[in-house]
């Protein structure tokens, strides 16, 4: 079998991790952090684009990682139209809608851009997305949610969630298209999935909107009060809009954005810090129940992933509320990097269909 080697780029709101695969072995990892001093010049994120790339082709120098042995570069999905899940090649209407994304910036967006730029520059190389986290599968009747000018939308950790799903169903010889699944990812945003035979038919909307709170987000507000809030005339629309991503949840109660801090905090006998961290597990268990009636019962396991779930105290108190529901199978941290890597080297192998944005 050809040897292939694709290169992974995932960038984050203060991070851009990049990775190196040898087919399924990775060759180069590196997370690159950028302070909020180095980012603070930039109005915009697409403006990051030129500073963001040559910060990774020096990586890749410094590692001696030859561009020309890269077959194939794929980057983290942006805020896109929404799409099924799949690995899509970058086209000049991806392009177009991640530098002038219509449902607003995020650094995801970035993934794609670079992807192309490098590619461009390569003689043979292809430039990949996957699954990103506008990926829609949601069942119409999930799509109502209470009056018609407003409607859910399904945007959530797809990246992770279907790799996740997938681990679970190769692990158990079951193909994932048989499986019904609740996937749950613990990050700086919580989704919880409903994944029915292959299809995530229901999430919430996780970025700025409905679910559990999070380390930064607030989730679910009381809506009455929040209109009220939002009229008050104290507020300006921005203030808002960072109370309820980046300065909402574990922020806002605690001070900190790091579950990890708030784990401590715990340890030692912090009360209010308890009952906060306490509290968004009960919520997350509340959304899983949710989850459950959309499988109508019929769930094959619960499978809870991303950083906070390295926190076993954490996962207990989800798991003492679901754990007659279904099986419950942890997965900490999230490998989004081996998933970009390996779903490009499917699409080199010919193994799976590339799809096109249109």
């Amino acid at each position: 079998m050809k040897d292939f080697k694709v290169l992974a780029i995932n960038p984050g709101s203060t991070s851009t991790k990049i990775a190196v695969f040898q087919n399924t072995e990775p060759v180069f990892l590196k997370n690159i952090k950028h302070s909020p001093e180095e980012l603070s010049g930039f109005s915009k994120i697409t403006d990051q684009f030129t500073y963001r790339k040559e910060i990774i082709l020096r990586q890749l120098q410094i590692a001696d990682i030859q561009l020309n042995d890269i077959h194939a570069v794929v980057g983290r999905g942006g805020l896109l139209k929404p799409i099924p899940s799949g690995v899509y090649e970058v086209n000049d209407v991806m392009v177009a809608d991640l530098m002038n994304s219509p449902l607003g910036e995020h650094a995801s967006n970035l993934g794609g851009l670079i992807a192309r730029d490098i590619v461009n520059a390569l003689p043979n190389a292809k430039a990949y997305i996957v699954d990103p986290i506008v990926v829609d599968e949601m069942d119409d009747i999930a799509r109502i949610s209470g009056h018609p000018l407003f409607q859910r939308r399904s945007i959530f950790h797809a990246l992770n969630q279907k790799a996740v799903a997938r681990e679970y169903a190769k692990l158990i010889h079951r193909p994932y298209d048989t499986l019904n699944l609740i996937v749950v990812h613990l990050g700086g945003g919580i989704t919880v999935g409903a994944h029915q035979k292959g299809r995530v038919i229901d999430v919430n909307q996780g970025l700025d909107g409905e679910g559990p709170f999070s380390p930064e987000r607030s989730g679910t507000l009381p809506v009455g009060e929040l209109v009220k809030f939002c009229y008050s005339g104290k507020y300006t629309l921005k203030e808002v809009q960072k109370m309820v991503k980046g300065e909402g949840g574990l922020v806002a109660y605690l001070g900190t954005n790091d579950a990890a801090m708030v784990e401590k905090m715990v340890d030692a006998g912090d009360a209010n810090a308890e009952i906060i961290y306490h509290a968004m597990a009960y919520q997350i268990a509340k959304l899983i129940g949710e989850m459950y009636t959309v499988l109508k019962g019929e769930v094959d396991a619960i499978l809870i992933t991303g950083g906070v779930a390295y926190d076993k105290n954490f996962v207990n108190w989800i798991q003492e509320r679901v754990y007659k529901l279904a099986p419950v199978h942890i997965y900490p941290g999230e490998d989004e990097m081996k998933a970009l890597a390996y779903n490009g080297l499917m699409a080199l192998r010919g193994e799976i269909v590339i799809k096109e944005y249109i």
